[in-house]
């Protein structure tokens, strides 16, 4: 499926569509797809999924045929202003996930949390449950990205038939996978959200939010995983792109 929301609401960042909604708007398009009943995939962009799309065209095409891509990560916000654009809005994947649960347990929809690392997702799944009355969990599972373990855990997924499902595989392949089997699973909103359920299970502590809302987070997962400044450098690589796409043109 494609987008079909008008120009002035996306934009293109590394020759990547961004769907430039305020995160109430997300939500509700979000809750349409749920209530539609037809399957839907939605990507949550980073700056380093920007820059893995330059490295990789099927996963570029990925994100570029998602019915929806919302903007993860202060870097988008950056590389927006470069381009002389504004974000409305930043809906990190963990919030959104919350926020969606909030929705289905008041509409009776049910989730499927798939992905990290064993013992993890059954751990969000807890969390979401306490936090919002009602809520169906129709599964959690670690599972994995092989090709060997995947008919096994559509069939999981088909059998428990969710509402919504969140897959924590890392990027790319969680898109990935969700692409290859989104119309056999036939959920009506898939999505990749990354450590997302790592951090609602309270196994890695979130920023503080006054961080958050400055676009620190970053800073505060690299002081309490120093190993991680290896994917850090993506970020200059992003920026310098960003500034020669503004320099050369939509085409760079």
């Amino acid at each position: 499926m494609n987008n079909s929301l008008p120009p002035e609401l996306s934009l293109r960042l590394l020759g990547i569509r961004i769907d430039n909604l305020p995160r109430e708007r997300a939500l509700a398009r979000l809750a349409a797809f749920a209530a539609s009943g037809k399957p839907h995939h939605i990507v949550t962009v980073n700056p380093e999924f920007l820059i893995q799309a330059q490295e990789t065209s099927e996963f570029a095409g990925v994100l570029n045929g998602a019915d929806l891509a919302l903007a993860d990560g202060a870097g988008l916000a950056l590389g927006a202003r470069v381009l002389g654009r504004r974000l409305a809005d930043r809906v990190p994947g963990v919030d959104l996930i919350d926020q969606l649960a909030a929705h289905a347990a008041a509409a009776h929809q049910s989730m499927f949390l798939l992905g990290a690392a064993p013992g993890v997702a059954d751990a969000a799944a807890a969390v979401l449950i306490l936090r919002h009355s009602g809520l169906i969990i129709a599964g959690a599972w670690a599972g994995s990205p092989s090709a060997a373990e995947e008919n096994e855990i559509v069939g999981r997924i088909v059998a428990a038939r969710p509402h919504y499902l969140f897959v924590a595989f890392g990027s790319p392949q969680q898109d990935l996978w969700i692409h290859r089997n989104l119309h056999r699973l036939q959920v009506p909103v898939c999505m990749g959200v990354g450590g997302a359920f790592d951090f609602l299970s309270g196994r890695v502590p979130r920023a503080p939010r006054w961080m958050r809302s400055a676009g620190l987070e970053w800073a505060y997962r690299l002081g309490r995983e120093p190993w991680r400044w290896r994917r850090m450098l993506r970020l200059p690589r992003f920026l310098f792109l960003v500034v020669r796409q503004r320099i050369e043109g939509p085409a760079a």
